[in-house]
């Protein structure tokens, strides 16, 4: 499979591609490994993230169609949200987010900075709400409104994560196929998982690219049991559009979600201490930050049989709401 399958898909360019392939030799060092990194942190829209390969494709559909209108949801420090009113404000288009608040966290600096400062600064309008059944019932106020006015809208799930969101992802793995064509490639690669878009899309790229990189996919809001249904499900759909690619392998990990979604962790604190340290590379308390906490551990267990890829999906912006909770 080449980039040329994805064509027929409408897609508006929005990121910095290809994102950097680098190793990381400082972190590599401290835990007995040979790391490297693919740099989604690196998109380039609103200082980058993972979300921005599927609002290509997102938008792109939603621009094909007439939309004049973007709908969406996520958390309060939403990297999701953030780079869908970027991308909003680049195209043209209104944008407005409803936030439910589904990290156990009220305080003015997490409701204020951030992601949420980004928010409103891209001319967003930002809705937050109590939680995901007052966020569904906002949405539906929202598309109701949209359509009584005449305005064309389109509403999307949290991380964008639809079929459509996940070519995105598809497109990324043959990406790495070209970044390493001609060399050993990579024995491991790990992933954080929310709402399941990148790990579907690449696990189906993979596949179609001839990768077979297994992938370790570290939850960061649900058990396992649930994640794995909700990717099998997109993965399905992503089939269904791209007629004949399979998926490689998943490892399902959950043990280091900790007490839930957006809850700083011991483990993820530390991971995020040194990355930030080895490598003056930055993660996340939500997504990163516990998926590499895996990576560090399985590296210090001896469990890596060879060169082990970690995605970075972003989410830097996220930092300033957790100033607390890193010691700062």
């Amino acid at each position: 499979m080449t980039d040329s399958s994805l064509d027929r898909f409408p897609r508006v360019s929005l990121a910095h591609l290809p994102t950097p392939l680098e190793p990381l030799p400082g972190l590599g060092t401290e835990v007995g490994a040979e790391l490297f990194a693919k740099r989604d942190d690196c998109t380039g829209l609103a200082l980058g993230g993972n979300k921005v390969r599927k609002l290509e494709y997102l938008l792109g559909a939603a621009r094909a169609e007439g939309a004049e209108l973007v709908i969406t949801v996520g958390g309060v420090q939403s990297n999701h949200a953030r780079q869908t009113a970027a991308a909003a404000a680049r195209l043209g288009m209104r944008c407005q987010l409803v936030l439910p608040r589904v990290v156990p966290k009220r305080d003015a600096e997490y409701e204020n900075s951030g992601n949420v400062l980004l928010d409103r600064l891209f001319g967003a309008e930002v809705l937050v709400v109590d939680d995901e059944s007052a966020a569904a019932e906002t949405i539906a106020r929202l598309l109701h409104d949209a359509e009584e006015a005449g305005i064309h809208a389109v509403a999307y799930p949290p991380g964008g994560s639809t079929a459509i969101g996940c070519l995105g992802y598809v497109r990324a793995a043959l990406e790495l196929a070209e970044q390493i064509r001609g060399s050993a490639g990579f024995a491991h690669l790990y992933a954080a998982v929310g709402s399941g878009g990148t790990v579907a899309g690449l696990s189906c790229g993979l596949a179609a690219a001839g990768l077979e990189i297994p992938v370790t996919a570290v939850s960061v809001a649900k058990p396992s049991e649930t994640m794995a249904r909700d990717v099998e499900a997109l993965q399905s759909e992503v089939q269904n559009l791209l007629p004949g690619i399979g998926a490689v392998p998943i490892t399902w990990r959950d043990e280091f979600l900790g007490p839930g979604y957006g809850i700083m962790t011991a483990e993820g604190r530390e991971a995020i201490q040194l990355a930030a340290t080895r490598e003056g590379l930055l993660l996340d308390p939500v997504y990163t930050g516990k998926c590499m906490a895996a990576l560090v551990a399985d590296a210090r267990a001896g469990a890596l049989t060879g060169p082990a890829l970690f995605w970075h999906t972003g989410g830097a912006p996220g930092l300033f709401g957790y100033r607390g909770d890193l010691g700062g």
